[in-house]
C-alpha cells in the first residue's frame, strides 16, 4: 500500500446525537450481531453435520451465510465502536482493508444469488437432468469463479483508491469505512474512477438481476403449466425463500447506492446502511431455516445428537 498520501487516519463522525439513545442502539446492535453469527455459522455446521443437506441448493446457502459472516464481522464491530463512543479513528489501510472485505462479500452475494436462481431453473423446468447438470463439481467450480470474480472487481477498486491523492480532511460522515465517502475525500480527478464504477456496478449489480430475472420468468411459466394446485404450491415453495432473499438483497442494495443521495440527509443514509449491513444477515439465515423443513430436521436431529453425546454421521 503506497503511503504517500497526507492523510494516514480516517475518523467516522458516526451517530453524534443520539445522547441518552446510545445504550438502547447498541444494545440492540449487540443483540443482533450475536443473532446473525449464530444464525449463519449453524447453517454452516448443519449443511456439513447432516447428509440430508448434501445438495447443490444447500451448498449455495452456506456461501451466501459466509458473505454474511464477513460482511457483519467486517463492518458492526465498526458501527458499535462508532456509536459508543461518539466516533472513531481508525488508519488508512485499515479503510481500505474493511473497504476491501465489504466489496468482495457484496460482490460474491451478487454472483451467488444468481447461481442459485440456475440451480432453482434447473430444479423445477428440468428437473429430470438436475443432478446431471448441477454435479458437485459445476457447484464447486461456480463457487472458486464467484470468489475470484468478486476479488479481482475487489482489487480494481483497491488499486484506483491507491492511485489518488488524499490531502485531507479525513473525516467521513458515516458508520464505516464505505468506498464512496472515501472517494469523496480524495483531492485527485476521480472522473475516470466513476466512469469504472458505472461499468463494475453494471456487471456485479445489474447482470446477476438480469439472469434472476430470466430464470424466474421460466420458473414461473413452467408452474402455471402444473395441473394440480398442489404442486404448484410445492413447486414454488422450493424458490420461495430464496425470492424473499433476493427481494430483501436487492431491495437494500438498490436503496443504498442506485437511488440519487442528494437532498438525502446524512442520519436517513446512516440508517438506510444499517439495513442493509445489519438487517439482511440477520433474517437471512431465519428466512432459510424457518422456511425449510429439511434444516428444522437437521437442526432438531443436532440437537438430539449434543444431548446424546453420540456422533452426527
Amino acid at each position: 500500500m503506497r503511503l504517500t498520501n497526507n492523510v494516514t487516519s480516517i475518523f467516522l463522525l458516526g451517530f453524534p446525537n443520539l445522547h441518552n439513545f446510545t445504550f438502547l442502539f447498541v444494545s440492540l446492535l449487540v443483540l443482533i450481531y450475536c443473532g446473525t453469527i449464530s444464525g449463519n455459522l449453524l447453517i454452516i455446521v448443519l449443511y456439513f453435520g447432516s447428509k440430508a443437506l448434501q445438495s447443490p441448493m444447500y451448498f449455495f446457502i452456506t456461501q451466501i451465510s459466509l458473505c454474511d459472516l464477513l460482511v457483519t464481522t467486517d463492518i458492526v464491530p465498526t458501527i458499535l465502536h462508532t456509536v459508543l463512543y461518539g466516533g472513531s479513528s481508525m488508519t488508512f489501510i485499515s479503510c481500505i482493508i474493511q473497504v476491501s472485505v465489504f466489496a468482495t462479500s457484496v460482490s460474491s452475494e451478487c454472483f451467488l444469488l444468481s447461481v442459485m436462481s440456475y440451480d432453482r431453473y434447473v430444479a423445477i423446468c428440468n428437473p429430470l437432468r438436475y443432478h446431471s447438470i448441477m454435479t458437485h463439481r459445476l457447484c464447486v467450480t461456480s463457487v472458486i469463479l464467484v470468489w475470484l470474480v468478486a476479488i479481482i472487481v475487489m482489487l480494481l477498486n483497491v488499486m484506483s483508491v491507491n492511485s489518488f491523492h488524499f490531502c485531507g480532511p479525513h473525516v467521513i460522515d458515516h458508520l464505516y469505512c464505505d468506498l464512496e465517502p472515501l472517494v469523496q475525500l480524495s483531492c485527485s480527478d476521480t472522473s475516470h474512477f466513476h466512469t469504472r464504477g458505472v461499468i463494475i456496478g453494471f456487471f456485479v449489480g445489474m447482470a446477476p438481476v438480469i439472469i434472476i430475472v430470466m430464470s424466474y420468468t421460466c420458473i414461473v411459466l413452467t408452474i402455471l403449466k402444473i395441473p394440480s394446485n398442489t404442486g404448484r404450491r410445492k413447486a414454488f415453495s422450493t424458490c420461495s425463500s430464496h425470492l424473499i432473499v433476493v427481494s430483501i438483497f436487492y431491495g437494500s442494495l438498490i436503496i443504498v447506492y442506485m437511488f440519487p443521495t442528494r437532498g438525502r440527509s446524512q442520519i436517513s443514509s446512516k440508517v438506510l446502511s444499517l439495513s442493509y449491513t445489519v438487517l439482511t444477515p440477520m433474517l437471512n439465515p431465519i428466512i432459510y431455516t424457518l422456511r425449510n423443513k429439511d434444516f428444522k430436521d437437521a437442526f432438531y436431529k443436532l440437537k438430539d445428537v449434543a444431548l446424546s453425546g453420540n456422533s452426527l454421521l
